[in-house]
């Protein structure tokens, strides 16, 4: 069976699975339509890495890969306005010193990558990148490693991004930790807000829930 006829197949049980849901009522309206339109975009998300073309040669690693995803899909001006993908784990207990900086170094040239590949297609000054971890570090190590904490560091990169350290780097010393950990001194929605009200142009508070002090890096 070729893939074409396998990829049929599929497609026809969604529809038959998701079709009958339209019209019942609105929760099964909104999901039917959603999975008929999911694939729609599928068949749009296949195109677009067959029109992309670029000198760009990105390193061979996942992060480098799924920076090269995005970038085919960004340039294929879909209309899609945030994109996501995750690397990891920089959950380093143990070994961070050689751990840290191959996941770095990895980082660092897929980065690199990616906006070299947007400034080939002249489309480096409409992207932001934000990079954050859900969780930081403690302050000090556990003999090669570190644990978990609190406080932790975000970076924002693109043309249009003021660069520098926006805010006051959290004391170390041992009298202002909280339990060993760092205090962090701004609130993680006050950086998605920036992101959110001056460079997507949205309402942040009733996504974040409230109004934060906004670093001005856009």
């Amino acid at each position: 069976i070729s893939n074409q006829q396998r990829r049929d197949k599929i497609l026809d049980r969604f529809t038959q699975m998701y079709s009958p849901a339209i019209g019942t009522d609105l929760v099964m309206d909104y999901l039917g339509e959603t999975g008929l339109e999911a694939m729609k975009g599928a068949d749009i998300l296949k195109a677009a890495p067959q029109a992309y073309s670029s000198s760009i040669e990105y390193a061979d690693t996942l992060v480098a890969r799924r920076l090269k995803g995005i970038a085919q899909i960004h340039l294929a001006n879909l209309g899609t306005r945030i994109f996501y993908c995750d690397y990891g784990s920089f959950d380093s207990h143990a070994n961070q010193l050689g751990m840290h900086a191959n996941l770095w170094t990895d980082v660092s040239q897929a980065v690199g990558d990616f906006f070299a590949d947007l400034q080939e297609h002249d489309a480096a000054d409409n992207v932001i990148m934000l990079m954050f971890s859900e969780f930081g570090r403690r302050a000090h190590d556990n003999g090669s490693g570190t644990d978990h904490g609190s406080a932790g560091a975000a970076f924002v990169i693109g043309d249009a991004v003021k660069g520098g350290m926006h805010g006051e780097y959290p004391s170390q010393k041992a009298e202002d930790l909280q339990q060993g950990d760092m205090v962090p001194n701004l609130d993680f929605r006050g950086l998605y807000s920036t992101v959110l009200e001056d460079w997507l142009g949205l309402d942040a508070k009733p996504i974040v829930k409230g109004t934060y002090e906004k670093p001005q890096f856009i």
